[in-house]
């Protein structure tokens, strides 16, 4: 899942950042709201987590921004503000939940799997079904029956983001912005290097699933 994260005490952010990481996430940082307005444009973000209280451009700011212009990205909102109408300005504003500074991290990573669950991204905390296949994203496994085989971290990445979006084109720019980032030096036939990779593993597993190619437009999971 790739994450932004917009808040300006970089201590706090790194922190954050190391915690999301070892929890599996990809994160991307940034320290002020004009530039978290920037990155969520793009859309690529499975959740965004969003300060309130930013140089440049507020939270309350670029959330509404982000909502006019109809990304529907959800958001958490943290803040150091916690009276009752600093809650529902947020809310109003498009926010999809609140929490207040100080917070442990494993309240936000609660947040976060309740969000995605309620956004339908997984079958269960660990598990993504598709086919015949079973994603483990714990262990890295994906599973047909009783054959499975454990794949790389941009191989899992990748089939990942195919399961997270089935029958639906990808492009392969889509996989370079959405499991590298904005600055990547990645090029196209990278990414179909991986895809040959997934394709072998499916078929050593006898997955009836397959990554097809969509000539000049991108690869779909059918």
């Amino acid at each position: 899942m790739r994450l932004l994260l917009v808040e300006d005490e970089k201590q706090l952010s790194e922190a954050l950042q190391q915690i999301l990481i070892k929890n599996n996430y990809t994160v991307d940082a940034v320290f002020n709201g004009e530039d978290g307005l920037n990155y969520g444009l793009t859309n690529v973000y499975d959740v965004i987590v969003l300060d309130i209280m930013l140089p440049k451009l507020s939270g309350i700011q670029a959330l509404k921004m982000l909502r006019n212009k109809k990304i529907s990205t959800p958001v958490i909102l943290l803040t150091a503000k916690d009276s009752v109408e600093d809650r529902v300005l947020g809310l109003d504003c498009g926010a999809d939940d609140y929490l207040p500074k100080p917070f442990s991290p494993e309240e936000l990573l609660a947040r976060l799997r309740a969000i995605t669950r309620r956004n339908g991204d997984l079958i269960n905390e660990n598990i993504l079904e598709f086919s015949d296949i079973r994603l483990n994203l714990s262990t890295y496994e994906v599973e047909v029956n009783d054959n499975s085989i454990t794949l790389t971290l941009k191989e899992f990445d990748i089939l990942k983001y195919f399961m997270q979006r089935p029958k639906i084109v990808v492009s392969k720019d889509d996989l370079i912005m959405k499991l590298w980032g904005f600055d990547s030096d990645i090029e196209h036939n990278n990414i179909e290097v991986y895809i040959s990779f997934l394709r072998k593993k499916l078929a050593y597993i006898e997955s009836n699933a397959k990554i097809t190619t969509i000539r000049r437009v991108g690869y779909r999971l059918e």
